[in-house]
């Protein structure tokens, strides 16, 4: 009832706004739209949440990060994964996670950087994993896309089955980059795996065909607002195959932004790209490819597989939970118990 009233407040604003002439209206600013953002994001806060994959050491929002968390939490995320992609930020984002409790540390070498890493880098990071016992594997995998089709995929593979070993040794979750190479990443699984304590295939957007023979080998499947950009038919297809009990959600702040109304969505403070008002915010096409994503939009996501995978948004909110809470838990993690 709380969410219904704040929502018909915040949606007769937005009517006022657009339909007004007035200087009260030409005054409605970006700050005002902000709180009315928050407001209602505060009113759908219910179960709690786990945000499965993010970037917060990402430079481009890593001055903004207490507000961010701040928003992230009233609408009721818990914890979130924040995974690492080179030798260059593993520390910063061991730093993040000593100054937040919420935030669990990663630490991989993601595919785009292989060629720019050290002849020490899995000394590195095994040194890193051990010496950081609340840190999971992540952010590992292959790429043959746009960014990844110039890096050798037989390098790719060789320093992903090192991280997956790894992984795997130490008893902990990794979590997974796939871009168009899902059949050497289910080649690698299968030869290394099973992994029992979980390969996250994060922002998954593979086919239907794919889930079960990944399901077998360890492998959770976490979605993002790239799955938003998916055909429906596509999408919809794909989650009937996913068990409630291998489905993640996250955000991959400050990527994947979600393909829905700008005016559902929060916006990270002072990102240039976003909507600065709701008058330049009202459809899809709107939203710039360099804007920013705020880990309060998670929120956004779990709508979205709920709606697609046809179930209730609190049967996908629980089961993402418990089965990230199950991947995260192991000696030395933070939510241990």
């Amino acid at each position: 009832e709380t969410e219904m009233r704040i929502n018909f407040i915040v949606d007769f604003i937005i009517v006022l706004h657009h339909d007004s002439h007035s200087e009260e209206a030409k005054n409605f600013n970006s700050s005002t739209w902000s709180f009315l953002q928050q407001a209602r994001m505060h009113a759908r806060a219910g179960l709690p949440i786990f945000d499965a994959h993010c970037h917060l050491q990402d430079p481009r929002i890593v001055n903004a990060l207490p507000s961010l968390l701040e928003a992230a939490t009233r609408t009721g995320v818990k914890w979130f994964a924040v995974n690492g992609t080179s030798e260059d930020d593993w520390e910063e984002v061991k730093k993040l996670s000593e100054q937040h409790n919420e935030i669990i540390p990663c630490f991989g070498l993601h595919p785009w950087y292989v060629e720019r890493r050290s002849n020490q880098w899995f000394e590195r990071l095994r040194s890193m994993l051990e010496g950081v016992p609340t840190a999971a594997v992540g952010e590992a995998g292959l790429d043959k896309g746009a960014r990844g089709k110039e890096i050798s995929i037989a390098v790719q593979v060789d320093v992903l089955k090192q991280q997956l070993m790894l992984a795997k040794e130490l008893q902990r979750p990794i979590s997974l980059h796939c871009v168009r190479a899902f059949g050497e990443l289910q080649e690698t699984l299968k030869e290394l795996g099973p992994f029992p304590h979980g390969a996250i295939l994060h922002s998954f957007l593979g086919s239907a065909e794919m889930v079960q023979p990944l399901a077998k080998q360890g492998a959770f499947f976490s979605f993002s607002g790239f799955l938003t950009a998916l055909s429906a038919k596509k999408a919809k297809k794909m989650l009937q195959e996913v068990p409630l009990d291998r489905i993640l959600i996250e955000t991959d702040a400050p990527d994947a932004v979600p393909k829905v109304e700008p005016s559902s969505l929060m916006w990270v403070p002072g990102d240039a790209n976003a909507p600065a008002q709701l008058s330049d915010a009202g459809k899809v096409e709107d939203i710039s490819s360099q804007a920013l994503n705020h880990p309060a939009n998670i929120k956004t996501v779990l709508t979205y597989v709920a709606s697609m995978k046809g179930i209730e948004e609190d049967t996908v909110a629980s089961a993402a939970y418990r089965n990230a809470k199950q991947l995260f838990t192991y000696p030395g993690s933070k939510i241990r118990a």
